[in-house]
Protein backbone atom coordinates (compact mmCIF):
# COMPACT_ATOMS: atom_id res chain seq x y z
CA UNK A 1 0.00 0.00 0.00
CA UNK A 2 3.01 2.27 -0.05
CA UNK A 3 2.34 3.38 -3.62
CA UNK A 4 -1.26 4.26 -2.74
CA UNK A 5 -0.17 6.35 0.22
CA UNK A 6 2.32 8.21 -1.95
CA UNK A 7 -0.34 8.99 -4.54
CA UNK A 8 -2.79 10.19 -1.91
CA UNK A 9 -0.06 12.52 -0.70
CA UNK A 10 0.50 13.56 -4.31
CA UNK A 11 -3.19 14.40 -4.64
CA UNK A 12 -3.04 16.62 -1.56
CA UNK A 13 0.03 18.42 -2.92
CA UNK A 14 -1.69 18.83 -6.30
CA UNK A 15 -4.76 20.36 -4.67
CA UNK A 16 -2.57 22.73 -2.67
CA UNK A 17 -0.74 23.84 -5.83
CA UNK A 18 -4.08 24.39 -7.59
CA UNK A 19 -5.18 26.74 -4.81
CA UNK A 20 -1.90 28.64 -5.21
CA UNK A 21 -2.63 29.24 -8.90
CA UNK A 22 -1.13 26.26 -10.71
CA UNK A 23 -2.22 26.31 -14.40
CA UNK A 24 -5.48 24.46 -15.02
CA UNK A 25 -4.03 22.12 -17.66
CA UNK A 26 -1.32 21.05 -15.20
CA UNK A 27 -3.90 20.42 -12.48
CA UNK A 28 -6.07 18.30 -14.79
CA UNK A 29 -3.10 16.46 -16.28
CA UNK A 30 -1.64 15.75 -12.85
CA UNK A 31 -5.01 14.56 -11.57
CA UNK A 32 -5.33 12.22 -14.56
CA UNK A 33 -1.85 10.76 -14.06
CA UNK A 34 -2.42 10.24 -10.33
CA UNK A 35 -5.80 8.65 -11.02
CA UNK A 36 -4.41 6.12 -13.49
CA UNK A 37 -1.35 5.32 -11.39
CA UNK A 38 -3.43 4.77 -8.25
CA UNK A 39 -5.86 2.41 -10.01
CA UNK A 40 -6.82 -0.80 -8.23
CA UNK A 41 -5.93 -2.71 -11.40
CA UNK A 42 -2.14 -3.06 -11.75
CA UNK A 43 -2.51 -3.24 -15.54
CA UNK A 44 -3.85 0.33 -15.55
CA UNK A 45 -0.99 1.89 -13.58
CA UNK A 46 0.71 3.34 -16.65
CA UNK A 47 0.99 6.95 -17.81
CA UNK A 48 0.49 5.77 -21.41
CA UNK A 49 -3.26 5.65 -20.72
CA UNK A 50 -3.18 9.43 -20.58
CA UNK A 51 -1.73 9.79 -24.10
CA UNK A 52 -3.95 7.07 -25.52
CA UNK A 53 -7.08 8.79 -24.30
CA UNK A 54 -6.03 12.22 -25.53
CA UNK A 55 -4.86 11.04 -28.95
CA UNK A 56 -7.75 8.72 -29.79
CA UNK A 57 -10.21 9.58 -32.53
CA UNK A 58 -12.90 11.01 -30.25
CA UNK A 59 -10.63 13.89 -29.26
CA UNK A 60 -7.89 14.08 -31.89
CA UNK A 61 -10.42 13.99 -34.74
CA UNK A 62 -12.82 16.41 -33.09
CA UNK A 63 -13.71 19.49 -35.20
CA UNK A 64 -13.36 21.60 -32.06
CA UNK A 65 -9.57 21.38 -32.39
CA UNK A 66 -9.87 23.25 -35.68
CA UNK A 67 -12.75 25.59 -34.86
CA UNK A 68 -11.20 26.97 -31.66
CA UNK A 69 -8.08 28.43 -33.41
CA UNK A 70 -10.11 29.69 -36.37
CA UNK A 71 -12.84 31.35 -34.33
CA UNK A 72 -10.20 32.72 -31.97
CA UNK A 73 -8.34 34.24 -34.91
CA UNK A 74 -11.56 35.75 -36.30
CA UNK A 75 -12.45 37.16 -32.88
CA UNK A 76 -8.99 38.67 -32.45
CA UNK A 77 -9.17 40.29 -35.91
CA UNK A 78 -12.50 41.89 -35.01
CA UNK A 79 -11.25 42.99 -31.61
CA UNK A 80 -8.08 44.57 -33.08
CA UNK A 81 -9.97 46.38 -35.85
CA UNK A 82 -12.65 49.02 -35.50
CA UNK A 83 -15.39 46.41 -35.45
CA UNK A 84 -16.33 47.17 -31.81
CA UNK A 85 -16.69 50.85 -32.71
CA UNK A 86 -18.92 50.12 -35.70
CA UNK A 87 -20.92 47.55 -33.74
CA UNK A 88 -21.45 49.94 -30.83
CA UNK A 89 -22.61 52.62 -33.24
CA UNK A 90 -25.06 50.28 -34.99
CA UNK A 91 -26.44 48.78 -31.78
CA UNK A 92 -26.67 52.19 -30.15
CA UNK A 93 -28.58 53.52 -33.14
CA UNK A 94 -30.98 50.56 -33.22
CA UNK A 95 -31.35 49.87 -29.50
CA UNK A 96 -29.60 52.80 -27.84
CA UNK A 97 -32.93 54.38 -26.93
CA UNK A 98 -33.65 51.33 -24.75
CA UNK A 99 -31.76 50.64 -21.52
CA UNK A 100 -29.50 47.60 -21.89
CA UNK A 101 -29.62 47.66 -25.69
CA UNK A 102 -26.06 46.52 -26.43
CA UNK A 103 -26.16 43.98 -23.60
CA UNK A 104 -29.28 42.45 -25.15
CA UNK A 105 -27.43 42.28 -28.48
CA UNK A 106 -24.63 40.41 -26.66
CA UNK A 107 -27.12 37.91 -25.23
CA UNK A 108 -28.63 37.17 -28.64
CA UNK A 109 -25.26 36.97 -30.43
CA UNK A 110 -23.80 34.67 -27.76
CA UNK A 111 -26.79 32.33 -27.91
CA UNK A 112 -26.48 32.22 -31.71
CA UNK A 113 -22.79 31.28 -31.69
CA UNK A 114 -23.27 28.64 -28.99
CA UNK A 115 -26.05 27.12 -31.06
CA UNK A 116 -23.79 26.89 -34.09
CA UNK A 117 -20.69 25.55 -32.36
CA UNK A 118 -22.28 23.34 -29.69
CA UNK A 119 -20.17 24.87 -26.91
CA UNK A 120 -20.24 28.20 -25.13
CA UNK A 121 -16.45 28.16 -24.62
CA UNK A 122 -15.91 29.00 -28.29
CA UNK A 123 -18.55 31.73 -27.96
CA UNK A 124 -16.60 33.43 -25.17
CA UNK A 125 -13.59 33.62 -27.47
CA UNK A 126 -15.33 34.51 -30.73
CA UNK A 127 -18.16 36.81 -29.57
CA UNK A 128 -16.98 37.97 -26.17
CA UNK A 129 -13.63 38.96 -27.66
CA UNK A 130 -15.10 41.94 -29.47
CA UNK A 131 -18.32 42.58 -27.47
CA UNK A 132 -16.59 42.93 -24.09
CA UNK A 133 -14.63 46.05 -25.11
CA UNK A 134 -17.74 47.35 -26.88
CA UNK A 135 -19.82 47.03 -23.71
CA UNK A 136 -17.17 48.74 -21.61
CA UNK A 137 -16.79 51.51 -24.18
CA UNK A 138 -20.51 52.26 -24.12
CA UNK A 139 -20.47 52.65 -20.34
CA UNK A 140 -21.49 49.30 -18.90
CA UNK A 141 -19.68 48.27 -15.68
CA UNK A 142 -16.66 46.05 -16.34
CA UNK A 143 -17.82 43.37 -13.92
CA UNK A 144 -21.27 43.24 -15.49
CA UNK A 145 -19.75 43.06 -18.99
CA UNK A 146 -17.31 40.30 -18.07
CA UNK A 147 -20.01 38.23 -16.41
CA UNK A 148 -22.34 38.73 -19.37
CA UNK A 149 -19.93 37.57 -22.08
CA UNK A 150 -18.95 34.59 -19.89
CA UNK A 151 -22.51 33.47 -19.19
CA UNK A 152 -24.74 34.66 -22.04
CA UNK A 153 -23.99 31.71 -24.32
CA UNK A 154 -25.46 29.22 -21.83
CA UNK A 155 -28.93 29.24 -23.34
CA UNK A 156 -27.69 28.67 -26.89
CA UNK A 157 -27.57 24.91 -26.34
CA UNK A 158 -31.38 24.82 -26.41
CA UNK A 159 -31.86 26.49 -29.83
CA UNK A 160 -31.79 24.78 -33.23
CA UNK A 161 -29.51 23.58 -34.74
CA UNK A 162 -27.60 22.86 -31.51
CA UNK A 163 -25.53 19.67 -31.96
CA UNK A 164 -26.21 18.65 -28.37
CA UNK A 165 -29.97 18.59 -28.97
CA UNK A 166 -29.31 16.37 -31.99
CA UNK A 167 -27.25 13.93 -29.92
CA UNK A 168 -29.82 13.92 -27.12
CA UNK A 169 -32.57 13.09 -29.63
CA UNK A 170 -30.59 10.18 -31.04
CA UNK A 171 -29.70 8.69 -27.64
CA UNK A 172 -33.19 9.24 -26.16
CA UNK A 173 -34.86 8.02 -29.38
CA UNK A 174 -37.12 11.03 -29.82
CA UNK A 175 -37.89 13.09 -32.91
CA UNK A 176 -35.21 15.75 -33.41
CA UNK A 177 -37.57 18.36 -34.90
CA UNK A 178 -39.95 18.12 -31.96
CA UNK A 179 -36.99 18.30 -29.59
CA UNK A 180 -36.05 21.67 -31.06
CA UNK A 181 -39.64 22.88 -30.77
CA UNK A 182 -39.78 21.86 -27.10
CA UNK A 183 -36.41 23.34 -26.10
CA UNK A 184 -36.76 26.63 -28.00
CA UNK A 185 -39.63 27.94 -25.87
CA UNK A 186 -37.77 27.69 -22.53
CA UNK A 187 -34.67 29.10 -24.25
CA UNK A 188 -36.58 32.22 -25.30
CA UNK A 189 -37.88 32.56 -21.75
CA UNK A 190 -34.34 32.41 -20.36
CA UNK A 191 -33.20 34.97 -22.94
CA UNK A 192 -35.94 37.33 -21.79
CA UNK A 193 -34.85 36.80 -18.18
CA UNK A 194 -31.25 37.83 -18.97
CA UNK A 195 -32.51 40.70 -21.15
CA UNK A 196 -34.62 41.96 -18.24
CA UNK A 197 -31.51 41.94 -16.03
CA UNK A 198 -29.58 43.84 -18.71
CA UNK A 199 -32.43 46.35 -18.89
CA UNK A 200 -32.28 46.76 -15.10
CA UNK A 201 -28.52 47.35 -15.13
CA UNK A 202 -28.86 49.84 -17.95
CA UNK A 203 -31.36 51.84 -15.90
CA UNK A 204 -29.55 51.54 -12.57
CA UNK A 205 -26.09 52.43 -13.94
CA UNK A 206 -27.51 55.14 -16.19
CA UNK A 207 -25.77 53.83 -19.28
CA UNK A 208 -25.95 56.61 -21.89
CA UNK A 209 -29.00 56.38 -24.15
CA UNK A 210 -29.48 57.91 -27.55
CA UNK A 211 -32.52 59.27 -29.33
CA UNK A 212 -33.93 56.95 -31.98
CA UNK A 213 -33.15 58.30 -35.43
CA UNK A 214 -34.04 56.12 -38.43
CA UNK A 215 -31.45 57.75 -40.68
CA UNK A 216 -28.67 57.04 -38.20
CA UNK A 217 -29.87 53.42 -37.90
CA UNK A 218 -29.62 52.91 -41.67
CA UNK A 219 -26.25 54.66 -41.88
CA UNK A 220 -24.74 52.68 -38.99
CA UNK A 221 -26.12 49.39 -40.32
CA UNK A 222 -24.63 50.11 -43.74
CA UNK A 223 -21.27 50.89 -42.16
CA UNK A 224 -21.17 47.54 -40.30
CA UNK A 225 -22.82 45.46 -43.02
CA UNK A 226 -19.72 43.44 -43.91
CA UNK A 227 -19.17 42.27 -40.34
CA UNK A 228 -22.85 41.49 -39.86
CA UNK A 229 -22.62 39.11 -42.80
CA UNK A 230 -20.04 36.94 -40.96
CA UNK A 231 -22.52 35.12 -38.66
CA UNK A 232 -24.94 34.83 -41.56
CA UNK A 233 -22.19 33.13 -43.57
CA UNK A 234 -21.67 30.61 -40.77
CA UNK A 235 -25.41 30.03 -40.39
CA UNK A 236 -25.95 29.57 -44.13
CA UNK A 237 -23.05 27.15 -44.46
CA UNK A 238 -24.19 24.98 -41.56
CA UNK A 239 -27.93 25.04 -42.19
CA UNK A 240 -27.59 24.41 -45.91
CA UNK A 241 -25.29 21.46 -45.38
CA UNK A 242 -22.63 22.94 -47.65
CA UNK A 243 -20.13 23.23 -44.79
CA UNK A 244 -19.15 21.28 -41.73
CA UNK A 245 -18.40 23.16 -38.53
CA UNK A 246 -14.66 23.42 -39.17
CA UNK A 247 -15.25 24.53 -42.77
CA UNK A 248 -17.65 27.21 -41.62
CA UNK A 249 -15.06 28.40 -39.08
CA UNK A 250 -12.39 28.57 -41.80
CA UNK A 251 -14.73 30.46 -44.12
CA UNK A 252 -15.58 32.93 -41.35
CA UNK A 253 -11.90 33.51 -40.48
CA UNK A 254 -10.94 34.01 -44.14
CA UNK A 255 -13.92 36.30 -44.72
CA UNK A 256 -13.09 38.48 -41.69
CA UNK A 257 -9.45 38.66 -42.78
CA UNK A 258 -10.41 39.94 -46.24
CA UNK A 259 -12.95 42.38 -44.84
CA UNK A 260 -10.63 43.92 -42.23
CA UNK A 261 -7.50 44.05 -44.43
CA UNK A 262 -8.88 44.93 -47.87
CA UNK A 263 -12.36 46.45 -47.37
CA UNK A 264 -12.17 48.41 -44.11
CA UNK A 265 -8.35 48.51 -44.12
CA UNK A 266 -8.27 48.70 -40.33
CA UNK A 267 -5.42 46.16 -40.21
CA UNK A 268 -2.23 45.81 -42.23
CA UNK A 269 -0.45 42.52 -42.92
CA UNK A 270 2.21 43.22 -40.33
CA UNK A 271 -0.52 43.35 -37.71
CA UNK A 272 -2.10 40.16 -39.06
CA UNK A 273 0.94 38.07 -38.16
CA UNK A 274 1.06 39.52 -34.65
CA UNK A 275 -2.67 38.94 -34.17
CA UNK A 276 -2.35 35.37 -35.46
CA UNK A 277 0.45 34.69 -32.98
CA UNK A 278 -1.61 35.99 -30.05
CA UNK A 279 -4.70 34.09 -31.20
CA UNK A 280 -2.91 30.78 -31.64
CA UNK A 281 -1.21 31.17 -28.25
CA UNK A 282 -4.62 31.48 -26.61
CA UNK A 283 -6.12 28.69 -28.72
CA UNK A 284 -3.21 26.40 -27.82
CA UNK A 285 -3.80 27.03 -24.13
CA UNK A 286 -7.49 26.21 -24.52
CA UNK A 287 -6.76 23.01 -26.47
CA UNK A 288 -4.30 21.83 -23.82
CA UNK A 289 -6.98 22.39 -21.17
CA UNK A 290 -9.50 20.41 -23.25
CA UNK A 291 -6.95 17.63 -23.84
CA UNK A 292 -6.30 17.21 -20.12
CA UNK A 293 -10.03 17.43 -19.42
CA UNK A 294 -10.55 14.63 -21.97
CA UNK A 295 -7.95 12.48 -20.26
CA UNK A 296 -9.70 12.99 -16.94
CA UNK A 297 -13.09 12.29 -18.53
CA UNK A 298 -11.91 8.96 -19.90
CA UNK A 299 -10.71 7.86 -16.47
CA UNK A 300 -14.08 8.89 -14.98
CA UNK A 301 -15.91 6.84 -17.62
CA UNK A 302 -13.57 3.85 -17.23
CA UNK A 303 -14.24 3.69 -13.50
CA UNK A 304 -18.00 4.10 -13.80
CA UNK A 305 -18.03 7.30 -11.74
CA UNK A 306 -21.33 8.60 -13.23
CA UNK A 307 -23.14 5.40 -12.20
CA UNK A 308 -21.66 5.60 -8.69
CA UNK A 309 -22.72 9.25 -8.36
CA UNK A 310 -26.26 8.49 -9.55
CA UNK A 311 -26.62 5.53 -7.19
CA UNK A 312 -25.35 7.65 -4.30
CA UNK A 313 -27.96 10.35 -4.93
CA UNK A 314 -30.74 7.80 -5.32
CA UNK A 315 -29.78 6.17 -2.01
CA UNK A 316 -29.15 9.47 -0.21
CA UNK A 317 -32.64 10.72 -1.06
CA UNK A 318 -34.16 7.30 -0.31
CA UNK A 319 -35.82 7.18 -3.71
CA UNK A 320 -37.99 4.09 -4.11
CA UNK A 321 -38.18 2.77 -7.67
CA UNK A 322 -41.22 0.68 -6.72
CA UNK A 323 -43.51 3.69 -6.14
CA UNK A 324 -42.84 6.03 -9.08
CA UNK A 325 -45.78 8.36 -8.57
CA UNK A 326 -44.98 8.96 -4.89
CA UNK A 327 -41.24 9.36 -5.35
CA UNK A 328 -41.14 11.21 -8.68
CA UNK A 329 -40.08 14.55 -7.24
CA UNK A 330 -37.31 12.97 -5.20
CA UNK A 331 -35.99 11.43 -8.39
CA UNK A 332 -36.18 14.74 -10.28
CA UNK A 333 -34.16 16.39 -7.50
CA UNK A 334 -31.56 13.61 -7.62
CA UNK A 335 -31.54 13.81 -11.41
CA UNK A 336 -30.75 17.53 -11.49
CA UNK A 337 -28.04 17.33 -8.85
CA UNK A 338 -26.50 14.38 -10.68
CA UNK A 339 -26.50 16.24 -14.02
CA UNK A 340 -25.00 19.31 -12.41
CA UNK A 341 -22.16 17.38 -10.75
CA UNK A 342 -21.38 15.25 -13.81
CA UNK A 343 -21.52 18.37 -16.01
CA UNK A 344 -18.58 19.80 -14.06
CA UNK A 345 -16.56 16.60 -14.57
CA UNK A 346 -17.22 15.89 -18.25
CA UNK A 347 -17.78 17.75 -21.52
CA UNK A 348 -21.29 18.08 -22.94
CA UNK A 349 -21.02 15.36 -25.56
CA UNK A 350 -19.59 12.83 -23.09
CA UNK A 351 -22.25 13.70 -20.52
CA UNK A 352 -24.99 12.85 -23.00
CA UNK A 353 -23.35 9.72 -24.36
CA UNK A 354 -22.43 8.36 -20.91
CA UNK A 355 -24.94 9.88 -18.48
CA UNK A 356 -28.15 9.76 -20.52
CA UNK A 357 -28.23 5.96 -21.01
CA UNK A 358 -27.90 5.60 -17.23
CA UNK A 359 -30.85 7.89 -16.63
CA UNK A 360 -33.29 6.67 -19.28
CA UNK A 361 -34.45 3.48 -17.47
CA UNK A 362 -35.09 5.43 -14.26
CA UNK A 363 -36.76 8.29 -16.14
CA UNK A 364 -39.02 5.76 -17.86
CA UNK A 365 -39.96 4.18 -14.51
CA UNK A 366 -40.91 7.61 -13.12
CA UNK A 367 -42.79 8.63 -16.31
CA UNK A 368 -40.59 11.67 -17.01
CA UNK A 369 -41.53 13.62 -20.14
CA UNK A 370 -38.76 13.16 -22.77
CA UNK A 371 -38.65 16.84 -23.73
CA UNK A 372 -38.82 18.00 -20.12
CA UNK A 373 -35.81 15.77 -19.51
CA UNK A 374 -34.07 17.34 -22.52
CA UNK A 375 -34.42 20.87 -21.12
CA UNK A 376 -33.27 19.86 -17.63
CA UNK A 377 -30.37 17.83 -19.04
CA UNK A 378 -28.97 20.50 -21.36
CA UNK A 379 -29.50 23.47 -19.05
CA UNK A 380 -27.85 21.68 -16.12
CA UNK A 381 -24.84 20.91 -18.30
CA UNK A 382 -24.43 24.54 -19.31
CA UNK A 383 -24.91 25.79 -15.76
CA UNK A 384 -22.13 23.45 -14.66
CA UNK A 385 -19.81 25.13 -17.19
CA UNK A 386 -20.23 28.55 -15.54
CA UNK A 387 -20.54 27.42 -11.92
CA UNK A 388 -17.62 28.22 -9.58
CA UNK A 389 -15.20 26.76 -8.81
CA UNK A 390 -14.81 24.07 -11.50
CA UNK A 391 -16.78 25.48 -14.45
CA UNK A 392 -14.60 25.18 -17.57
CA UNK A 393 -15.92 28.40 -19.13
CA UNK A 394 -14.69 30.37 -16.14
CA UNK A 395 -11.12 29.38 -16.95
CA UNK A 396 -11.61 30.08 -20.66
CA UNK A 397 -12.89 33.56 -19.83
CA UNK A 398 -9.98 34.10 -17.43
CA UNK A 399 -7.53 33.20 -20.22
CA UNK A 400 -9.27 35.25 -22.89
CA UNK A 401 -9.61 38.49 -20.94
CA UNK A 402 -6.51 38.08 -18.77
CA UNK A 403 -8.47 38.29 -15.53
CA UNK A 404 -7.89 36.35 -12.29
CA UNK A 405 -10.19 33.36 -12.22
CA UNK A 406 -11.38 34.36 -8.73
CA UNK A 407 -12.65 37.61 -10.22
CA UNK A 408 -14.53 35.66 -12.89
CA UNK A 409 -16.08 33.56 -10.10
CA UNK A 410 -17.49 36.71 -8.56
CA UNK A 411 -18.87 38.40 -11.67
CA UNK A 412 -20.83 35.36 -12.93
CA UNK A 413 -22.77 34.87 -9.68
CA UNK A 414 -25.77 37.05 -10.74
CA UNK A 415 -26.12 35.10 -13.98
CA UNK A 416 -25.78 31.75 -12.20
CA UNK A 417 -28.58 32.79 -9.85
CA UNK A 418 -30.84 33.94 -12.71
CA UNK A 419 -30.32 30.77 -14.72
CA UNK A 420 -30.89 28.62 -11.63
CA UNK A 421 -34.16 30.45 -11.00
CA UNK A 422 -35.14 29.69 -14.59
CA UNK A 423 -34.12 26.03 -14.18
CA UNK A 424 -36.15 25.70 -10.97
CA UNK A 425 -39.19 27.18 -12.72
CA UNK A 426 -38.78 24.67 -15.56
CA UNK A 427 -38.47 21.81 -13.06
CA UNK A 428 -41.49 22.80 -10.97
CA UNK A 429 -43.66 23.61 -14.00
CA UNK A 430 -42.94 20.92 -16.62
CA UNK A 431 -45.62 22.39 -18.87
CA UNK A 432 -43.23 25.22 -19.73
CA UNK A 433 -41.20 22.61 -21.62
CA UNK A 434 -44.05 20.58 -23.08
CA UNK A 435 -47.04 22.80 -23.89
CA UNK A 436 -45.69 23.61 -27.36
CA UNK A 437 -46.32 19.98 -28.36
CA UNK A 438 -49.91 19.77 -27.07
CA UNK A 439 -51.31 20.11 -30.59
CA UNK A 440 -49.17 17.25 -31.87
CA UNK A 441 -50.16 15.01 -28.96
CA UNK A 442 -53.81 15.89 -29.52
CA UNK A 443 -53.54 14.90 -33.17
CA UNK A 444 -51.93 11.58 -32.29
CA UNK A 445 -54.72 10.82 -29.81
CA UNK A 446 -57.40 11.80 -32.31
CA UNK A 447 -55.88 9.50 -34.93
CA UNK A 448 -55.93 6.60 -32.46
CA UNK A 449 -59.51 7.32 -31.36
CA UNK A 450 -60.78 7.50 -34.96
CA UNK A 451 -58.80 4.55 -36.29
CA UNK A 452 -60.52 2.18 -38.71
CA UNK A 453 -61.96 -0.80 -36.93
CA UNK A 454 -62.44 1.06 -33.68
CA UNK A 455 -60.36 2.98 -31.18
CA UNK A 456 -56.86 1.72 -30.53
CA UNK A 457 -54.31 2.63 -27.83
CA UNK A 458 -52.72 6.06 -28.55
CA UNK A 459 -49.21 4.63 -28.58
CA UNK A 460 -47.80 7.42 -30.76
CA UNK A 461 -49.00 9.99 -28.22
CA UNK A 462 -47.38 8.06 -25.38
CA UNK A 463 -43.95 8.43 -27.02
CA UNK A 464 -44.41 12.20 -26.63
CA UNK A 465 -45.67 12.06 -23.05
CA UNK A 466 -43.05 9.97 -21.24
CA UNK A 467 -39.75 8.20 -21.82
CA UNK A 468 -40.25 4.82 -23.51
CA UNK A 469 -37.55 2.17 -23.20
CA UNK A 470 -39.09 0.16 -26.03
CA UNK A 471 -40.57 2.49 -28.63
CA UNK A 472 -41.97 -0.46 -30.58
CA UNK A 473 -44.21 -1.27 -27.57
CA UNK A 474 -44.98 2.04 -25.81
CA UNK A 475 -46.61 1.97 -22.38
CA UNK A 476 -49.20 4.48 -21.10
CA UNK A 477 -47.98 7.45 -19.07
CA UNK A 478 -51.00 8.65 -17.12
CA UNK A 479 -53.22 6.91 -14.58
CA UNK A 480 -56.21 7.48 -16.87
CA UNK A 481 -54.55 5.68 -19.77
CA UNK A 482 -53.39 2.86 -17.49
CA UNK A 483 -56.98 2.41 -16.28
CA UNK A 484 -58.27 2.40 -19.86
CA UNK A 485 -55.60 0.44 -21.70
CA UNK A 486 -53.87 -1.57 -19.00
CA UNK A 487 -50.36 -1.11 -17.58
CA UNK A 488 -48.69 -2.39 -20.74
CA UNK A 489 -51.03 -0.61 -23.15
CA UNK A 490 -52.49 -3.77 -24.67
CA UNK A 491 -56.04 -3.15 -23.49
CA UNK A 492 -56.11 -6.05 -20.99
CA UNK A 493 -58.33 -5.64 -17.95
CA UNK A 494 -59.17 -7.90 -15.04
CA UNK A 495 -62.73 -8.43 -16.26
CA UNK A 496 -61.31 -9.95 -19.43
CA UNK A 497 -59.62 -12.76 -17.52
CA UNK A 498 -60.88 -16.26 -18.16
CA UNK A 499 -62.76 -17.55 -15.17
CA UNK A 500 -63.21 -21.19 -16.07
CA UNK A 501 -60.14 -23.34 -15.50
CA UNK A 502 -58.00 -20.35 -16.28
CA UNK A 503 -55.51 -18.44 -14.25
CA UNK A 504 -56.63 -16.10 -11.55
CA UNK A 505 -57.78 -12.60 -12.40
CA UNK A 506 -54.54 -11.16 -11.12
CA UNK A 507 -52.47 -13.52 -13.26
CA UNK A 508 -54.59 -12.86 -16.36
CA UNK A 509 -54.34 -9.12 -15.96
CA UNK A 510 -50.60 -9.40 -15.75
CA UNK A 511 -50.25 -11.53 -18.91
CA UNK A 512 -49.94 -10.10 -22.39
CA UNK A 513 -52.96 -10.33 -24.69
CA UNK A 514 -51.25 -12.80 -27.02
CA UNK A 515 -50.75 -15.19 -24.08
CA UNK A 516 -54.41 -14.98 -23.08
CA UNK A 517 -55.38 -15.97 -26.62
CA UNK A 518 -53.41 -19.25 -26.33
CA UNK A 519 -55.20 -22.54 -25.65
CA UNK A 520 -54.96 -24.10 -22.20
CA UNK A 521 -52.01 -26.41 -22.93
CA UNK A 522 -50.07 -23.55 -24.52
CA UNK A 523 -50.70 -21.39 -21.47
CA UNK A 524 -49.44 -24.14 -19.17
CA UNK A 525 -46.28 -24.48 -21.25
CA UNK A 526 -45.82 -20.69 -21.14
CA UNK A 527 -46.24 -20.75 -17.34
CA UNK A 528 -43.58 -23.45 -16.98
CA UNK A 529 -41.16 -21.52 -19.22
CA UNK A 530 -41.68 -18.38 -17.13
CA UNK A 531 -41.15 -20.31 -13.89
CA UNK A 532 -44.79 -20.06 -12.79
CA UNK A 533 -46.84 -22.89 -11.34
CA UNK A 534 -49.23 -24.54 -13.82
CA UNK A 535 -52.94 -24.11 -13.35
CA UNK A 536 -54.91 -26.55 -11.12
CA UNK A 537 -56.27 -28.35 -14.15
CA UNK A 538 -52.78 -28.82 -15.50
CA UNK A 539 -51.68 -30.27 -12.16
CA UNK A 540 -54.59 -32.66 -12.27
CA UNK A 541 -53.67 -33.74 -15.76
CA UNK A 542 -50.08 -34.18 -14.71
CA UNK A 543 -51.04 -36.38 -11.74
CA UNK A 544 -53.47 -38.37 -13.84
CA UNK A 545 -50.99 -39.06 -16.57
CA UNK A 546 -48.77 -41.47 -14.57
CA UNK A 547 -51.84 -43.40 -13.36
CA UNK A 548 -53.07 -43.82 -16.90
CA UNK A 549 -49.69 -44.98 -18.08
CA UNK A 550 -49.28 -47.31 -15.13
CA UNK A 551 -52.68 -49.02 -15.52
CA UNK A 552 -51.80 -51.23 -18.46
CA UNK A 553 -48.78 -52.52 -16.67
CA UNK A 554 -50.62 -53.19 -13.40
CA UNK A 555 -51.73 -56.49 -12.05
Amino acid sequence: MGWLTRFKAGGIILGFLAVLGMPLFAVMGGASILSWLSSDNPNERFVRHLAANVLDERFAASPILITIPLFTFAGYLMAESKTPVRLVRASSAALGWMPGGLAIVCIAASAFFTTMTGGSGVTIVAVGGFLYPALVKQGYPKDFSLGLVTSAGAIGLLFPPSPLVMIYSVVAQVDMNYSYVATSVPAFGLMLTLAAYAFYVGVKKKVPRAKFEPREVLSAAWDVKWELLAPLLVAFGLLSGLMELEEAAAAAAFYILIVEVYIYRDIVWKDVFRIAKDAISLAGSLIIILAMATAMTNYIIQKGVPQLILDWFINALNVSREHPELEKWKFILALNVFLFVVGMLMDGFSTILVGLPLLLPLAAAFHIHPFHLAVMFLLNMELAYIMPPAGLNLFISSFRFNKPVVKVYRVVIPYVILLHVGLIALIVFPRLSTFSLDKVVGQKRAEAANAKGGARPPTDAWTFECIQMDRSHPHPCSAEDVAKWGPDGTGIHEEQAVAAEGPSETTAAAKPLEVQNMNKDQQDLYAQMMGDSPSPSASAKASAAPSASAAPGGP
